[in-house]
């Protein structure tokens, strides 16, 4: 075989990435927190559909459960077993989706996997409540996609197994939050708590958060750590960024909100910033034009990181790949062990994985 013919990449072996997802990261963020599965015992059998649900002492058990997964990827116990999941995405959603399955079958369970409404009684004219009263019977746990906000909570009345909200119209998406403020605490394991905060972070956002279910639930996640925060800035040409009453809510909640219309003349005070395209308008969606779009030839702040929940559109050169600010890799990978967790706690084997895990000195 001529091998001068193939392609570079085929006569070597896969190269295995390193740094910001090595796994000092999340062992880092794991020692930083001390043990407390209490907050995570009351998650059992509970709905996931919004941020507001969350306290900070939970979120943070949730993360450092989330680490103990990323320093062990392939559990030696998995809890899971004989547990099916019902994965309902009814908005055409890749990642998320497979992020979920992914992290439901690193833990032994099955999965039911829906992703066309077409194919169910909803295109008969069923109502959703009667959807959940079916779906109920069929599964464990139920994750949902849907462009309707208001869907998922159409079916809390009639659901008897806990349903985890995966992204609703422009309304939230909470285990987004989560894995965001996950890989913002293995940058900064120091930033989990007001005691061992070693400075104050200034993040940006570029975006509408009153019209991005990501940047929505990203912001009420920061209020959970408003006390590493010295500011928000949120960066976007519009003056009318906001829904009714969200600023107000963010800022009673401790954050300090700044809002500026031009991205190049505050990225070199930034340690964080989170950029996110797509903005849903009706049953559409419109992207950020214009001078929004970070690439490496941009004055970015010394040491500071780059987040967005992909996928990426031009608003995120490629030629961001290759430098340290690209933590977004880190974000997506983050995401797989965050459901991990939250999962494990939903289905009540909380108890067999702190067990287990205390037991090796982790999984």
């Amino acid at each position: 075989m001529n091998t001068a013919l193939l392609h570079p990449l085929l006569t070597e072996p896969v190269r295995v990435r390193d740094g910001v997802t090595g796994i000092e990261r999340p062992v880092a963020l794991m020692e930083a927190i001390e043990e407390n599965p209490a907050p995570l015992m009351d998650l059992a059998n509970r709905h996931i559909v919004s941020v507001r649900q969350f306290s900070h002492e939970t979120v943070i058990q949730l993360l450092r459960l989330a680490a103990m997964y990323e320093s062990q990827p392939v559990p030696l116990h998995r809890p899971l077993g004989g547990k099916l999941l019902i994965s309902a995405f009814y908005e055409p959603s890749t990642r998320t989706r497979i992020s979920f399955e992914s992290a439901w079958h690193r833990l032994g369970g099955d999965i039911m996997s829906i992703t066309d409404p077409a194919t169910t009684g909803i295109a008969k004219g069923e109502s959703l409540r009667d959807v959940a009263e079916m779906f109920s019977n069929y599964g464990d746990v139920m994750v949902l996609r849907d462009n309707n906000a208001g869907a998922v909570y159409d079916m809390l009345p009639s659901l008897r197994i806990p349903i985890v909200n995966a992204g609703n119209g422009i309304d939230e998406h909470p285990t987004q939050a989560l894995a965001d403020l996950y890989t913002i605490l293995k940058w900064r394991p120091d930033l989990a708590s007001r005691h061992t905060i070693r400075s104050k972070v200034r993040i940006g956002i570029i975006g509408t958060p009153g019209r991005m279910r990501t940047v929505r639930s990203l912001l009420l996640m920061l209020t959970l750590i408003d006390y590493a925060i010295e500011e928000v800035v949120v960066i976007h040409p519009d003056r009318e960024i906001f829904s009714e009453g969200q600023r107000e809510e963010l800022e009673q909640a401790g954050l300090k909100i700044r809002c500026e219309r031009r991205l190049r003349q505050v990225l070199n005070n930034l340690d964080v910033i989170y950029i996110n395209s797509i903005a849903w308008v009706g049953d559409t969606y419109e992207t950020l034009t214009g001078d929004m779009r970070l690439s490496a030839d941009l004055p970015l702040k010394k040491g500071s990181i780059i987040l967005h929940p992909l996928a990426r559109g031009e608003e995120l050169a490629f030629d961001l790949d290759g430098t340290s600010h690209n933590w977004y890799f880190a974000q997506a990978r983050g995401a797989v062990f965050v459901r991990m967790a939250l999962l494990t706690c939903l289905v009540q084997r909380i108890g067999e994985v702190i067990d287990a895990g205390s037991a090796r000195g982790g999984l």
